[in-house]
């Protein structure tokens, strides 16, 4: 076994659906989860009682957090999911975990199909080759899917040319893997309006609103009488919000649907991430990156979905200045958020945390630190500098102190 000690554990509130700061805790845990949650004085006596840990980490007095679960990621560290290969799911599973990032959803984008197809392909290969070895990064926990299914009106950093219409047949085979799929809702063709979102819920297939041009009402629409309770990266590819025309926007925040939101201060200004936690408060708003191959990589020239990036500073931009994925790490999206609105710590990991695994339904078995679940876990200083990451009870990503990352 091994175990944290002299940290402020993130937990479960007993009496409340919140997560709440306990400081003097010892978490113990191995590969097959987390073993036990006791007062430090509990463990120190027994550890002298003979007990014996294979490994004793200091926390520092910084805090002890769930993994963060990432749901809509295109690429870091030079890769991005639509290479396909085995190497560069590897070196972003690798990356996230020196961000707190404990498991993550590979997200394709706009490109000629049989790219998709073979992107997806290789996330499954991916999954099977993880599940046989010990943890070194991040866990894939399957696709999410951004487009084809769009509106050309919304693209983004999408490429018009391989919008396609929706069509079950075409995803059908990565049923297995495909966890989110990123559509727009009014252009679903009429045949398709109500069967295609009912055969993704039955095959596990998360539908989230995004790259739209569908207006309050459409949206409205899609989340009360089509069931897609999911809006992808909150204010960005979709109808703004006016007093008159509430658009997309105001779907978002007139139901309990979920809302990703980037919040890099690029993609979402500081207000607006303070107007989506009032709105939709602690429970509905999922953090997340959207970032691509370059974060990490400092500025220069990138590539998106087969176009060229130029990225300067936090801005990375296509060549005609349509903003393009973010280059923001999940621990600088967490840290923002909270400057910008004040959020208490323990609400801001649980945008990063539970309220991904329970969009996901897997909290059950992540996304908190209680005993029996898996033990993912984050440790970082309060202004979200992250030192140490646990997957699968493998102790994965060190930050000594004054070095580098």
């Amino acid at each position: 076994m091994k175990a944290i000690v002299h940290g402020t554990a993130i937990l479960p509130d007993p009496l409340d659906s919140a997560f709440t700061c306990v400081p003097g805790l010892a978490i113990v845990y191995d590969e097959t989860g987390i073993r036990d949650i006791c007062e430090e004085d509990t463990f120190r006596e027994a550890a002298a009682s003979g007990l014996r840990y294979e490994e004793i980490l200091d926390a520092g007095g910084n805090y002890i957090a769930p993994g963060f679960i990432l749901a809509h990621i295109h690429g870091c560290d030079g890769a991005d999911t639509m290479d396909a290969s085995e190497d560069a799911l590897g070196r972003m599973s690798r990356f996230l975990a020196r961000t707190g990032v404990t498991s993550f959803l590979p997200t394709t984008m706009t490109c000629p199909w049989d790219e998709i197809g073979a992107a997806l392909g290789n996330i499954r290969a991916f999954m099977e080759k993880q599940d046989g070895e010990a943890p070194d990064g991040a866990q894939v926990l399957g696709a999410h899917m951004e487009g084809p299914f769009i509106s050309p009106v919304k693209k983004g950093s999408q490429d018009r040319r391989n919008i396609l219409q929706a069509d079950f047949s075409r995803i059908e085979p990565f049923a297995d893997i495909l966890r989110v799929l990123t559509i727009a809702p009014e252009e679903l063709p009429p045949k398709e309006r109500e069967a295609f979102p009912q055969a993704c819920r039955e095959a596990g297939i998360r539908l989230s609103i995004g790259h739209t041009a569908a207006d309050y009402e459409a949206a409205m629409q899609a989340v009360q009488h089509l069931g897609i309770r999911r809006f992808t990266h909150l204010y960005n590819a979709m109808m703004g919000f006016s007093h008159r025309m509430p658009g997309t926007v105001g779907a978002a925040f007139d139901t309990d649907a979920y809302a990703e939101l980037i919040a890099d201060n690029v993609h979402s200004h500081p207000m607006a991430q303070r107007l989506a936690y009032r709105m939709k408060g602690r429970d509905r708003v999922i953090l997340i990156t959207d970032s691509l191959r370059a974060c990490g990589l400092g500025d220069g020239p990138s590539e998106l979905g087969g176009q060229t990036v130029y990225v300067k500073g936090e801005r990375a931009l296509l060549q005609d200045g349509t903003i393009a994925g973010s280059v923001a790490t999940m621990d600088t999206c967490l840290r923002r958020f909270r400057e910008n609105t004040q959020a208490p710590v323990e609400d801001v990991v649980q945008m990063a945390t539970k309220n991904p695994a329970c969009d996901l339904g897997i909290y059950a078995e992540r996304g908190l630190i209680a005993v029996g679940k898996r033990a993912d876990l984050t440790i970082f200083d309060a202004d979200f500098h992250i030192s140490d990451t646990i997957v699968g009870g493998a102790h994965v990503f060190h930050q000594k102190r004054g070095e580098e990352r």
